[in-house]
């Protein structure tokens, strides 16, 4: 069988855990500290990370939804610009990003334009959290300059009208949504608020209608777009999506049942888009908390530290589907395992007991 993912050892590297270390290390632990020994290796001398060309369009390059996607998996484990052993990271990263900015606000890819609101999404979805766990407020306030004009941006974008209104699709102008990179929109939304953006409550009210249009009632999962077939990436993307915009939609009946359905129908690593549903599942199902995230969180080590090969390299690989290479796999699986960290802003949650609790929901 092919090895798919690929939690891989440095020799040498020690642990850079937050403040003193505890007396007992899980396994993921580890995993995260050599994954980012990895992303600091990767990372270009002007602070970019790359994709690989694995298939057929996509050009091997340096990319800013990947580099902000790097940066990020640094923030999730507590590592910010400028301090500590990956200060310099995280700040040229950060600093790429915001080069590659356009006059009207976009931050897009050169080379693959017809994906643009992909990497806008993320690019700002990053900035959000930098600004957020900055320590120096002067630098904080010099990001929120440009984080401005993106989150506009997102707004602008938004479609109006039709069936589809209420959600995203791959360029600023377009017929149609898809409930993926409507989901980058809102968690950049998200974000964005929690730093003190202006987020007009219309727009997150036609997203959450435009999510409900994706919902499965019959098996509660969720579609890629209204017409299409459920998949496991946009079931957790749907559950997230719905758990970010409001405590009215925490733990709704639907996202419970979506919940389920993730632990009927765990992810495969031979599928296409594993990293990308390991990043929206991880996060969707601890914020449902609970059993949906004491039973996932096990699977979810279990896959992700399954395979040991040689201990000389670090990171994951993503062999199937869309593959982005490891600078891409390896930040989506870091960004995972740091969930439980709680270090990104976006990773918070509500620890009051709910009513509607299931302490043991059918798998």
């Amino acid at each position: 069988m092919r090895l798919l993912i690929a939690v891989v050892i440095c020799l040498g590297v020690t642990s850079l855990g937050m403040g003193a270390e505890p007396s007992y290390r899980e396994p993921y632990n580890d995993a995260v500290d050599r994954g980012l020994a990895f992303l600091a290796r990767s990372q270009g001398t002007d602070g970019a990370w790359t994709r690989d060309g694995a298939f057929t369009g996509v050009q091997a390059g340096k990319d800013p939804a990947i580099t902000s996607l790097c940066v990020m998996a640094f923030l999730s484990a507590g590592h910010v610009p400028g301090e500590g052993p990956y200060g310099k990271t995280v700040e040229n990263g950060i600093k790429f990003v915001l080069a590659q900015q356009q006059p009207n606000g976009l931050f897009a890819d050169k080379y693959h334009k017809q994906w643009e609101m992909y990497h806008h999404g993320i690019c700002t979805l990053m900035l959000s959290e930098a600004v957020g766990m900055l320590p120096d407020r002067a630098a904080a306030k010099a990001l929120r300059k440009q984080l401005e004009p993106a989150v506009e941006l997102v707004l602008k974008a938004q479609l109006k009208k039709g069936e589809d209104r209420g959600g995203w699709r791959y360029n600023v102008v377009y017929v149609d949504s898809d409930l993926s990179v409507t989901g980058w929109q809102l968690m950049a939304l998200r974000a964005a608020k929690n730093v003190g953006c202006d987020i007009p409550a219309e727009p997150i009210e036609q997203a959450v209608a435009y999510i409900k249009r994706c919902y499965d009632p019959m098996t509660g999962g969720y579609r890629y777009q209204r017409n299409g077939g459920v998949t496991i990436p946009c079931t957790g993307t749907g559950i997230l999506a719905l758990e970010l915009t409001g405590k009215d939609h925490h733990r709704s009946p639907e996202a419970l049942k979506a919940g389920a359905f993730l632990l009927k129908y765990p992810l495969d690593p031979n599928k296409q888009h594993f990293f990308y549903g390991v990043y929206y599942t991880s996060q969707a199902m601890f914020q449902l908390g609970d059993n949906y995230w004491n039973v996932y969180r096990k699977n979810l080590h279990d896959l992700l530290l399954r395979q040991k090969p040689p201990r000389d390299v670090g990171c994951w690989s993503d062999g199937q589907g869309i593959a982005f290479g490891p600078n891409y796999a390896t930040a989506m699986a870091i960004l995972a395992l740091t969930v439980d960290y709680r270090f990104l802003p976006i990773y918070q949650r509500s620890e009051e007991p709910s009513e509607k609790s299931e302490t043991n929901p059918a798998p």
